[in-house]
């Protein structure tokens, strides 16, 4: 089993920056693969980030390609999702979610945190 706990979420003007963190415990973390989801209101949960379990394989969705960079930290059981460039269009709560195997850009993950809003206005 594991736990997964997001945080950084915010308020901030379009063009800037938040990190939000997945803090993770329970089972070896350092071993599964870990994606990084939002769901706007009124939508479906769309992928946003996904890294592997050693951070050699990375994907990004094609709208946060270049302004979002995922990472993580297997010593501190955290992975990371810098936001810069930030636009009202990524308005959302961003989840975290684990599995072990492939990073994959589906939601096919077996643990998922609670979620963190990000809000970015005008």
């Amino acid at each position: 089993q594991v736990q997964l706990v997001e945080s950084g979420g915010g308020r901030v003007q379009a063009g800037g920056s938040l990190r939000v963190s997945c803090a993770a415990s329970g089972r070896t973390f350092s071993s599964y693969a870990v994606g990084w989801f939002r769901q706007a209101p009124g939508k479906e949960r769309e992928f946003v980030a996904a890294i592997s379990w050693r951070g050699i394989s990375i994907r990004y969705a094609v709208s946060v390609q270049g302004r979002f960079t995922i990472s993580r930290d297997n010593a501190k059981n955290t992975v990371y999702l810098q936001m810069n460039n930030l636009k009202p269009e990524d308005t959302a709560v961003y989840y975290c979610a684990a599995k072990e195997g492939v990073a994959v850009i589906t939601l096919e993950y077996d643990y998922w945190g609670q979620g963190t809003q990000v809000t970015v206005s005008t």
